[in-house]
């Protein structure tokens, strides 16, 4: 037991935990894409629902790092004006190249969508939305998007 110990302290130990805790959850390549559209009607392949929802080959995915405003409903104007430009912008993000999904601790949420995070790079473009202002990092909670909510 010492000896196992030692060893793990000599190769870095607690500190290398952290960047393989991080390696686990970002894709080393890039290798899926497709043309995606907005979802409308009956039309549930390849397209973007929200802000941080999307359907792709068949399955529907919920961005898991993120929440972004509501737009069904939207609870006021402010929601779906910012709604539907994380929207247009997660349609966008998603036609700009080859990208990468990654399961985190839960695969799927009580609504049955998958959650994943989407990275490109090994950046995720759910922290593109955060930086642009049309989504909040997700914290298990649903936040207003309206003014005093």
């Amino acid at each position: 037991m010492i000896i196992a110990v030692g060893g793990w302290l000599a190769y870095g130990g607690a500190d290398v935990l952290p960047d393989l805790a991080t390696l686990a959850k970002k894709p080393m390549t890039d290798s899926l894409s497709t043309a995606f559209s907005m979802c409308d009607g009956s039309h549930r392949a390849n397209c973007v629902v929200d802000g941080d929802t999307f359907w792709f080959n068949g399955e529907k995915i919920r961005i898991a790092d993120i929440d972004t405003p509501e737009l069904s409903p939207p609870r006021c104007e402010a929601e779906r004006i910012k709604g539907e430009a994380a929207k247009s912008r997660l349609l966008t993000l998603l036609n700009a190249g080859k990208f990468s999904l990654a399961a985190g601790f839960r695969d799927e949420d009580k609504y049955g969508r998958k959650l994943r995070t989407v990275f490109r790079a090994g950046n995720s473009l759910g922290n593109a939305l955060i930086k642009e202002g049309l989504a909040r990092s997700w914290d298990g909670a649903r936040h207003g998007w309206c003014q005093g909510g």
